[in-house]
């Protein structure tokens, strides 16, 4: 298998890069970590007509907690996010790094980039559903400046976002911590593809949940934000955490592929979103 014809860049800043992604027009692609957009191309399901890699660009590789949230660079491995036994990212953001072991193999958490998965969109990727539980601003470079857009807002359907063509993602930033947030999916062998993923937060008090956030990827083409204001106010108990996985369960209408009906992906969801309230309920 081999891609189709191409023209290959390499830039060193961030403004150059944006300078070509104008020049180029909107069918050249960035090439990050590459590890979902070049298998792609080898199967011709992408075929950008010019690639710009942005690898060799310096200081857009880091995690970065302060008072101000987490701030992750573009260009950070998912490895990186993985290992990191940076306190203050464990204090409040430790669900990154817990999360990062769901992500394919080894390789590709080497060599794949936390703006690259961003940019790329899938709607069950778990950047993708941390940075929407998360409400993280995706951060983007273009030739007017510098701009932020919510992650709610920044995915708009399958491989696709509000980001303009001429726009490089520099960061994603985690505004809020969250010490009581899990992620977990089910997948038919593991590193492959979620089937269905679900990233959960809880506040709780006194044994009761003040309130919960929930959000599906593999049910839909974006990242699905479960309305849980029911589950406000309840004992924060097994019981709940089953009616909640029922809750979700009843909000999607997901699509039937060789993984499984809709029917199989909606029970299959409120298995993992009680699993993973349970789980954070007890962090």
């Amino acid at each position: 298998m081999k891609p189709a014809p191409f023209t290959y860049h390499r830039t060193r800043t961030v403004a150059e890069t944006v300078a070509l992604l104008s020049e180029l027009g909107d069918e050249a692609k960035i090439l990050a970590g590459g590890q979902s957009l070049v298998p792609m191309m080898n199967f011709r399901l992408a075929r950008p007509s010019a690639l710009i890699d942005v690898t060799r660009i310096p200081g857009l590789d880091y995690l970065r907690a302060d008072d101000d949230g987490l701030h992750v660079g573009a260009l950070t491995r998912h490895r990186t996010v993985e290992i990191t036994r940076d306190p203050a990212v464990l204090a409040g953001f430790a669900v990154l790094p817990r999360s990062a072991r769901w992500i394919g193999h080894y390789p590709i958490r080497a060599r794949g980039t936390f703006g690259g998965s961003i940019a790329h969109a899938d709607p069950a990727a778990e950047w993708c559903l941390l940075a929407v539980l998360l409400d993280a601003n995706i951060v983007l470079q273009g030739p007017a400046g510098q701009r932020m857009v919510p992650a709610a807002e920044f995915f708009e359907g399958f491989y696709t976002t509000s980001a303009q063509p001429d726009e490089m993602i520099t960061e994603i930033w985690f505004p809020r911590p969250a010490s009581r947030a899990v992620l977990t999916e089910f997948s038919q062998r593991q590193g492959d593809f979620a089937v269905v993923a679900a990233a959960v937060s809880a506040d709780l008090g006194d044994g009761v949940c003040r309130s919960a956030r929930v959000v599906l990827g593999g049910v839909g083409p974006l990242p699905f934000a479960v309305d849980t204001r029911a589950l406000a106010g309840q004992p924060a108990t097994a019981d709940t955490w089953r009616a909640a996985g029922e809750l979700a369960a009843a909000q999607i209408d997901p699509p039937a592929d060789g993984h499984g009906s809709s029917e199989y992906r909606k029970a299959l969801a409120s298995t993992l979103v009680s699993r993973a309230l349970a789980e954070a309920s007890e962090q």
